[in-house]
This record gives C-alpha cells, sequence and structure tokens, in this order.
C-alpha cells in the first residue's frame, strides 16, 4: 500500500547529481540491496547520471566483506547483480556531502540523526526509507540477516516497491 511520502529535499548544489545514501546496521542485506534495486530503477527511468546512489551501515561488523550470500541470492534471482558490493560504514564526515540518507529501520534513522546532529546537517535529510517512498509513516525495511530466504524475499519486495516511487520523486527534482 502506497501512501503519500514528503517531498524530499532539494538537491544542495543545484546543476550536481543528487546523491542518496541508503543505511542499514552492517551494510550487508538491506542497504546494499536497495542500492543495487535503486541504481537499477534509475538506470531504467533515464536518471542514472542525474542521481547517485551509494549505501553504509551504521556497524562496523562488516568492512570490507560482500553482500550476504542470501541478499544477493534473493537479488539474482530477480536480475539484478550484487557482486561488486564490499560493505563500508557510514562516516560523520560524510553527512554534509549528499543531500538524502536514507535509512532502512527507525534504529538507524535515530542512529543517522544523532550524527547528523553533531556535522550540523539538517533533520529533512536523514529520514526513513519506507516513510520517504510512500510505504508508510513509521515502515521499516525488517532486518533479515537471522531469517530463511522467505525474509530476505520480504525486505526485497518492500525495497522495489519503494525503489519505485523514489524514481519517481527524484525525476521531478
Amino acid at each position: 500500500m502506497s501512501v503519500p511520502a514528503a517531498a524530499l529535499p532539494p538537491p544542495r548544489q543545484p546543476g550536481s547529481a543528487y546523491t542518496v545514501c541508503l543505511v542499514c546496521l552492517g551494510n550487508i542485506c538491506r542497504s546494499p540491496m536497495a542500492e543495487v534495486v535503486l541504481r537499477s530503477e534509475l538506470d531504467a527511468a533515464g536518471l542514472a547520471g542525474a542521481v547517485t546512489v551509494d549505501s553504509a551501515g551504521t556497524g562496523d561488523w562488516h568492512i570490507g566483506q560482500p553482500m550476504d550470500s542470501r541478499a544477493r541470492a534473493e537479488l539474482e534471482q530477480r536480475g539484478y547483480d550484487g557482486s561488486a558490493h564490499r560493505a563500508r560504514q557510514v562516516d560523520v564526515s560524510w553527512l554534509p556531502e549528499r543531500d538524502l540518507f536514507l535509512a532502512m529501520d527507525r534504529r538507524n534513522l535515530a542512529d543517522l540523526r544523532r550524527m547528523a546532529g553533531r556535522a550540523g546537517v539538517p533533520a529533512d535529510r536523514v529520514r526513513l526509507f519506507g516513510a520517504a517512498a510512500g510505504l508508510g509513516p513509521d515502515q521499516d525495511i525488517p532486518d533479515p540477516y537471522g531469517g530463511d530466504a522467505a525474509d530476505f524475499s520480504a525486505s526485497l519486495e518492500l525495497i522495489r516497491t519503494g525503489a519505485r516511487e523514489l524514481v519517481s520523486q527524484l525525476a521531478v527534482l
């Protein structure tokens, strides 16, 4: 079910590519799946040069590791390639450099908002993915890490639905 999403913040630097960072806990499941899917949707909409996308985690446990094999398998089943991904951790210095941070859940959102406060970044540039994507004001993308293939599939389907809505919003910025 789609609900109206609040307008995305304007570009920090008009005329430059709009920058989006997708964030989850370890950057091996949800945020890299979202990065791959959002890039694909942007490519399909002809917006690849207008919007750049990356991802990171709030934690440091998986830095340098590839995407979780179950996440990669779910992507591959739908025609996406997540093989190049390597996990990274958000650095507070990134917050003023990007137009929008989208957290996969409210815990990551709280962590990012604390970082944004320290960096002097306006709160509207840090949002919940589900809310920004019209999935619901408090819609988390469930963390499938401890689950099975069905959990990864369910998270990916929410991400795919949300990515399509995000692309329609990014197209008008």
